[in-house]
C-alpha cells in the first residue's frame, strides 16, 4: 500500500512538472528574466540616475511585472529572492498577483560564482546547491512554479576547460534534480559570454560541446528532460569580431548545434538574449523560430526587454506608464519574432 501511494504521488508530480514546463514555452509566449540581484540591480538604478533604495528595486518590478496585457506575451518572471518576498503597494505578494495575471513565477536558486579550482584562469564555478533542497521547498510554498541556475563559461585561450564543462555541468545536472525532485521546473542555463572577437564557428564549436556534456550530466542525474526548459546562448561570432554573422547564419548554427546535443523530449528551449541589442536578438530569435527544431523555441530576456524600461522610468511615479509601454513594445518584438 505505501509503495502505490508513493508511485501514484511520484508520477502526479511528473506530470504537474511537464504541464509547468509546457505552458512556459506554449504560444510563442516567452520567460521574462528579472532576477537580477539586490547589488546587480542597485548598480543599474544608480547607472540610469535612480536610489539603489530597496523600495526603488521593488517599485521597478512593480513597474515591469504589473503592466496590461503582459501575459499576451509572458508566460512567466524569474524572479531574484528578495522580489518573490515583496508585495506590490496594493499589499499583494509579487506570486499572487503574477498567478492572478495568468504568469508563472520564477526564482533564481544559484548563489552566484566561484573561482574554479584546477579550472584555466577566470573560469568559475556557480554555487548555491548547499541547502537547495530546503530553499526550493521553501520557494514553492511562497508560490514558486520554476526556477534558474546560470552556469557561466568563458570562450578563449583554452577554455571552457573540460575541468569548467564537467564542473558546471554536474551542478547544474544536481541542481535540476533538486528541483523536480522538490516541486519546481528547472531552467537549465549553460551561457557561453559573448565577449571576444571570435569568429562564429568557434562559439558553434564551444556550444557543442557544453551542450553535449551538460545533456550527458542531466541523463545521468535522472532529470526527465521533458519536465526542464532549456536557457542556452544563441550561436554568435563575438562582441567584437571584425566579420559578424547575420540571422540566418546564426539561426543555422544554433539549431544544428542543439538538434546534435539535446534530446527530442525536452519540454522546450527559451534562448537568452546574451547582452544583444533587443533589435538583434529578436531578428535572431526570428530566424530561429523560422529554422524550426523538435521543441518550442522562445525566449528568457532580461535586459534586452527591460533596459529600455528602466530608462524611461528613471525612479519618476508619473513615468510608470512610460516604462510599462518600453516593456510592452520590446515584448511585442521578441513575441513576433
Amino acid at each position: 500500500m505505501t509503495t502505490t501511494t508513493s508511485t501514484t504521488t511520484t508520477s502526479t508530480t511528473s506530470s504537474e512538472l511537464r504541464a509547468t514546463a509546457a505552458r512556459l514555452v506554449a504560444g510563442g509566449r516567452g520567460i521574462l528574466a528579472a532576477d537580477e540581484s539586490p547589488r546587480t540591480m542597485s548598480r543599474r538604478l544608480e547607472d540610469a540616475g535612480v536610489a539603489p533604495t530597496e523600495e526603488h528595486r521593488r517599485a521597478y518590478r512593480e513597474l515591469l511585472l504589473t503592466g496590461e496585457d503582459l501575459a499576451a506575451g509572458v508566460s512567466g518572471v524569474i524572479l531574484c529572492d528578495e522580489t518573490l518576498r515583496q508585495y506590490l503597494a496594493d499589499g499583494r505578494p509579487f506570486p499572487a498577483a503574477l498567478a492572478g495575471a495568468g504568469i508563472q513565477t520564477g526564482i533564481k536558486v544559484d548563489t552566484g560564482t566561484v573561482p574554479l579550482e584546477g579550472g584555466e584562469d577566470g573560469e568559475t564555478l556557480t554555487g548555491g546547491l548547499d541547502g537547495l533542497a530546503d530553499r526550493v521547498a521553501e520557494y514553492v510554498a511562497l508560490g514558486a512554479e520554476f526556477a534558474k541556475w546560470r552556469a557561466v563559461l568563458h570562450l578563449g585561450a583554452g577554455r571552457p576547460s573540460s575541468r569548467a564543462l564537467e564542473a558546471n555541468a554536474d551542478a547544474l545536472a544536481s541542481y535540476a534534480r533538486t528541483c523536480q525532485d522538490g516541486g519546481l521546473v528547472p531552467i537549465v542555463e549553460p551561457e557561453i559570454l559573448s565577449a571576444g572577437g571570435h569568429r562564429i564557428e568557434v562559439c558553434a564549436a564551444a556550444t557543442a560541446r557544453t551542450l553535449a556534456t551538460v545533456s550527458r550530466a542531466l541523463n545521468r542525474a535522472g532529470v526527465d528532460p521533458a519536465a526542464m526548459v532549456l536557457k542556452p546562448n544563441m550561436v554568435t561570432a563575438g562582441e567584437g569580431a571584425r566579420q559578424t554573422a547575420g540571422p540566418a547564419e546564426v539561426a543555422r548554427a544554433t539549431v544544428d548545434t542543439l538538434v546534435a546535443t539535446m534530446p527530442a523530449e525536452l519540454a522546450g528551449v527559451a534562448f537568452l538574449s546574451g547582452g544583444q541589442p533587443s533589435a538583434i536578438a529578436a531578428a535572431n530569435l526570428a530566424a530561429i523560430r523560422r529554422r524550426g527544431g523538435p521543441w518550442p523555441l522562445t525566449f528568457s530576456f532580461g535586459r534586452a526587454l527591460v533596459s529600455p524600461a528602466l530608462l524611461a522610468w528613471r525612479g519618476d511615479p508619473a513615468a510608470v506608464d512610460a516604462g510599462r509601454e518600453a516593456l510592452r513594445r520590446e515584448v511585442d518584438r521578441a513575441v513576433a519574432a
